[in-house]
C-alpha cells in the first residue's frame, strides 16, 4: 500500500516513453513499474504523460521573507502561479527586500518558505563587492542553489560590473555561479544616446548584442583564469551562444522562454513596455540560433525569468519603464505548444526543464523519475487545449505577455513530494513547500 500511486501514466525516461505506474511513500518514488498494488490515493493518468518534475531556475518572487510587494507578488502567491503552471520546483533570485546577501538574511528567508511556498524552493546569494570574500561561506548555507552576481545594471548593492571584483567573487568559494553577464560600461557609454520617450524597441538597440557578448566573453575569461564554472544566465545573442559552445567545459547556459518564442521588431509594436526586458527580446536570427543552440546541447536550462511588476511601473514610457515580464506560470504551457509543433522532443524538454536545473545547481534528490528520488511529478495532457489569459495569473500584477495565446499541451496535476498540489487548474492542497538542499 503506497501513500499515493499514480496509475497508467506514461512516464518521460530519457531512452524513452514508457506506461507505467508510480507508487510514492514517504514523499520519495519507492516503486516504478506494472501492477504494483494499491495506494491511499490513487491518480489515474491513463492518457496523459508524467514528466520529471519541472524545475524554473531563474524566478524574482520579490519577496526576501518579509512579504513581497502588495499587488505585485511574494512567495505565497509566486509559488501559486507555479504550481498551476505544472512547476514543482523554483530558485529565487537575491534582489529582495531585504536583500539576500548576508547569513542572517538568507537564514531568514530558509525559514521563511515552509508555510508561505506551494512547492519546493531553492535561494540564489546575491554578490556584492561588500561579501564577495564571505561567499564561501554564504554558499554553502541550507537551501542556496547558487551565487547570483549581476555584472550589468541591477538594484542596490547587487551590481559587481568591474574585472578585479568578479575575479574576488569566483575565488570565494567553489560552486557553480550564475551570472547576468551584460557589460556595465558599454551600458553606461552608450544610455546618451537614447532619450525619454523614445520607441520600446530602443531597448534592444541600447542593450545591443555587443553589451551582452563582451559581458560573457570577460566572465568567460574570467572563469577560465580562476578555474571556476559559471553558468550564464538568459543568453539572448547568436553570438554569445557560438562563444559559449566552445567553452563548455568551464561554462553552461540558459535560454529563456521569451529568447525562444518572442522577436523584435513586432513583439514591441504589439506588446510595448510588456515586452521591455533585460536582456532584451531580439530579432530572428537570434531566436533561430537560440533554438539551434537546444538542438545541439549548448542549453542547459530553461527558466522564465519571471520578474513581476505593477501595471503602472510597466507603462511608464522608455526607459522609464520597469524591465521585466511574468513568466512561471506560463513558461511550460507555452513550451509544451513547442513541443507539439515539432520544435524539440518532450524527452528534449525534461532534460533542459527537470534534469538540467537538477544537474547544474547539483539539487539532491530532483529532476527524476527514479526510485529514491523525491516525488516530483509534472502530469501533463499533450493533447489539451487552454487558452493564456490575464484574468488566470496568479501573480497580483495580473498580466502576462502571453494573454491570448493558446497552446496545445497543458499541465494537468502539479505533485511536491508526494502531494497533489495541483489538479486539473486549482489547486488542490494547502502549503506544503520546502527548502530545497543542494550538493
Amino acid at each position: 500500500m503506497f501513500d499515493l500511486l499514480v496509475r497508467h501514466g506514461t512516464l518521460v525516461l530519457p531512452w524513452g516513453e514508457v506506461e507505467a505506474d508510480i507508487g510514492v511513500t514517504d514523499g520519495r518514488i519507492a516503486a516504478i513499474g506494472t501492477g504494483l498494488g494499491d495506494g491511499a490515493e490513487v491518480f489515474d493518468a491513463k492518457n496523459l504523460h508524467v514528466l520529471p518534475g519541472v524545475i524554473d531556475p531563474h524566478v524574482h518572487f520579490r519577496d526576501g521573507g518579509a512579504g513581497g510587494i502588495p499587488g505585485v507578488e511574494d512567495m505565497v502567491s509566486g509559488t501559486r502561479g507555479a504550481v498551476l503552471g505544472g512547476v514543482t520546483a523554483v530558485f529565487d533570485m537575491p534582489n529582495t527586500t531585504p536583500a539576500g546577501i548576508s547569513a542572517p538574511a538568507m537564514t531568514a528567508k530558509h525559514a521563511y518558505i515552509e508555510g508561505h511556498a506551494h512547492c519546493d524552493v531553492g535561494l540564489y546569494v546575491g554578490a556584492t563587492k561588500d561579501n564577495a570574500d564571505e561567499l564561501g561561506a554564504l554558499e554553502t548555507l541550507p537551501g542556496i542553489c547558487a551565487i547570483k552576481v549581476f555584472a550589468g545594471s541591477s538594484t542596490g548593492t547587487l551590481l559587481v560590473e568591474d574585472d578585479a571584483s568578479i575575479e574576488r567573487v569566483m575565488r570565494s568559494g567553489r560552486r557553480r555561479i550564475a551570472f547576468h553577464s551584460e557589460d556595465e560600461y558599454r551600458l553606461q557609454a552608450r544610455r546618451s544616446l537614447f532619450k525619454s520617450g523614445d520607441p520600446y524597441a530602443s531597448h534592444a538597440l541600447w542593450r545591443d548584442v555587443e553589451c551582452a557578448l563582451l559581458g560573457t566573453r570577460r566572465i568567460l575569461a574570467l572563469a577560465r583564469k580562476t578555474g571556476r564554472p559559471a553558468h550564464i544566465l538568459h543568453v539572448s545573442t547568436a553570438e554569445e551562444l557560438a562563444y559559449l559552445k566552445a567553452h563548455k567545459d568551464i561554462a553552461s547556459a540558459e535560454i529563456l522562454l521569451n529568447h525562444l518564442v518572442q522577436s523584435a521588431p513586432d513583439v514591441y509594436e504589439r506588446l510595448g513596455p510588456y515586452a521591455v526586458m533585460n536582456p532584451p527580446l531580439r530579432d530572428a536570427r537570434h531566436v533561430d540560433a537560440a533554438w539551434a543552440a537546444v538542438a545541439d546541447g549548448t542549453i542547459d536550462t530553461i527558466g522564465s525569468d519571471h520578474a513581476p511588476h505593477a501595471r503602472a511601473a510597466k507603462e511608464k514610457p522608455w526607459p522609464e519603464c520597469a524591465a521585466g515580464l511574468t513568466g512561471v506560470q506560463t513558461l511550460l504551457p507555452m513550451m509544451l505548444d513547442q513541443v507539439n509543433a515539432g520544435r524539440l522532443s518532450l524527452a528534449r524538454l525534461a532534460d533542459l526543464m527537470s534534469a538540467g536545473p537538477a544537474r547544474i545547481y547539483g539539487a539532491v534528490n530532483k529532476g527524476r523519475l527514479c526510485a529514491g528520488y523525491d516525488a516530483d511529478l509534472t502530469i501533463i495532457d499533450r493533447r489539451a487545449t487552454r487558452r493564456i489569459a490575464n484574468a488566470d495569473m496568479a501573480s497580483p500584477c495580473g498580466w502576462t505577455p502571453f494573454d491570448g495565446i493558446t497552446c496545445t499541451g497543458w499541465p494537468m496535476a502539479t505533485v511536491v513530494r508526494g502531494n497533489v498540489v495541483m489538479r486539473e487548474g486549482e489547486v488542490v492542497a494547502p502549503l506544503s513547500g520546502r527548502a530545497m538542499k543542494f550538493k
